[in-house]
């Protein structure tokens, strides 16, 4: 009896956490699947184009647009929030960030925010690109020195 009631008046794990570890569980396997099908792309495809990145990327965006569709049919819940966090956050999140790019695109242009659409894509490309520039520029320049 003793045990019982110690039991019960401990604290279970906090529900935020519990989604934290369901993203950080869906990520892992997100990334070794990313890695998984870049090796793989390498052996078939070859190094003269990179493969991987464009099949995670075509591959991610089908699968979170698929799976948000499919989840637009459902009545919102906690078990779907879970849920599409383990799937959508940590897996997809974890195989390829640009299927959340991608979808947060669709998302701003089906609200009819069409400006904001066209100026989240390019900026985010534009921009993406021009910082990592910018970064191996110092980087390099740093390990010249």
């Amino acid at each position: 009896m003793e045990g019982r009631s110690r039991q019960s008046s401990e604290s279970p794990m906090p529900l935020q956490l519990k989604l934290l570890v369901l993203v950080f569980l869906g990520g892992g396997f997100g990334s070794s699947l990313r890695y998984g099908v870049t090796l793989a792309a390498l052996r078939v495809l070859g190094a003269g184009f990179p493969w991987g990145t464009f099949l995670v990327n075509v591959i991610g965006s089908t699968v979170m647009g698929a799976f948000a569709g499919y989840l637009m049919t459902r009545t919102p819940g906690q078990n779907h929030d879970a849920f599409r966090l383990f799937f959508m956050t940590g897996i997809l999140g974890g195989f390829t960030t640009f299927s959340a790019y991608s979808l947060d695109t669709v998302a701003l242009w089906e609200r009819g925010a069409t400006v904001t659409a066209i100026v989240y894509a390019v900026g985010s490309v534009v921009l993406s690109l021009a910082v990592l520039t910018a970064a191996l520029v110092v980087v390099r320049g740093w390990s010249a020195t």
